[in-house]
């Protein structure tokens, strides 16, 4: 390859590893030279001179893909501009099987870390590693630590902001599980704003319960039966707001028209196939990722910073919500 570039070996090492000593014309003509012969570096050898080995580590205990997934695809859209591959290793929520997959992470040599919990909510350190760590949607109990976290106070504001905007007055809220952190804080965010606005909660409580379909639909009956006069409920999560809309429809209540419901999730087959097509929060999962990815090529460059960074989440309109007649 350096023969048909018409340098040294050196120089189209040089070359090849983006060192800033060589001229961009002779950058071309290796690069050009590398593609001519299909010559690809050996990752190895790169590996011993940088001491890097160009793959970082994932680590979830999401046992369904439903959060770590996006963020994986928001990561790797970030590393793939780097050329970074990612090993991705599921815990299933068993400490020692997240130890496990640490170990064999670490014994690849990997640049750094991306740890992704299945909920919420404060999850324990990995401690002191020889590699930064960032962690993703759950975030590290030590403030020593860089945490990258979905904004769920804003994201409970936003829902009943929207329903308020479209003229809805009687707001119910029905969440799933109150041990979980998030259910708190959708709930905090959406009595905040109505608090803001003037307005009672509609059924006079949040209704926790359980993250499923089923629980949307117990709930709903029960809603009705306090507060038939509801014109809009916010459910904590789009499998929630499919329920709600079965007994809504069961009650032959129009939806929009009469009630109106905002899912959270944007789970993109619950929502997208609802009946109708649910509005909903979406938590910007991808964008996460990709802030992680940012997060860890600053740290493996020796800049890591501490503490929780919150990343807001969006709106997403569709027809289940709309202005009241």
């Amino acid at each position: 390859m350096a023969k048909l570039a018409g340098v040294s070996i050196a120089t189209a090492s040089k070359a090849l590893n983006n060192q800033p000593q060589v001229r961009a014309e002779t950058r071309a003509k290796v690069i050009q030279a590398a593609e001519a012969l299909s010559f690809s570096p050996n990752t190895l050898a790169q590996g011993l001179i940088t001491q890097r080995s160009g793959t970082v580590g994932l680590l979830t205990s999401d046992l369904e893909g439903r959060f770590s997934i996006p963020i994986l695809m928001g990561a790797e859209d970030a590393f793939g501009s780097d050329q970074t591959s990612v090993f991705l290793c599921d815990a299933r929520g068993d400490n020692l099987r997240e130890r496990h997959h640490l170990r064999a992470l670490l014994s690849r040599r990997v640049d750094g870390l991306i740890v992704v919990g299945a909920r919420p909510d404060a999850r324990p350190s990995l401690g002191e590693l020889p590699v930064p760590v960032i962690y993703a949607y759950s975030p590290s109990d030590n403030p020593a630590d860089l945490s990258l976290v979905t904004d769920n106070v804003g994201g409970g504001r936003l829902a009943v902001d929207h329903l308020i905007r479209h003229g809805r007055r009687r707001i119910a809220h029905i969440t799933g599980d109150p041990s979980y952190g998030a259910a708190q804080d959708r709930a905090r965010g959406a009595l905040d704003r109505l608090a803001q606005e003037g307005l009672p909660l509609a059924g006079d409580q949040v209704w926790f319960g359980a993250w499923s379909e089923a629980w949307g639909r117990g709930a709903t009956r029960m809603l009705l039966q306090r507060d038939p006069g509801i014109d809009a409920i916010f459910a904590g999560s789009d499998e929630i707001a499919r329920g709600v809309l079965d007994v809504l429809h069961q009650e032959k209540l129009a939806v929009p028209a009469q009630v109106a419901v905002i899912g959270f999730d944007n789970w993109n087959i619950l929502a997208v196939n609802a009946r109708p097509p649910l509005t909903t929060i979406d938590m910007n999962l991808e964008e996460l990722g990709r802030l992680a990815a940012q997060r860890l090529f600053a740290a493996i460059d020796g800049t890591l910073g501490s503490g929780i960074e919150t990343i807001g989440p969006r709106l997403i309109t569709r027809e289940s919500t709309a202005p009241l007649d």
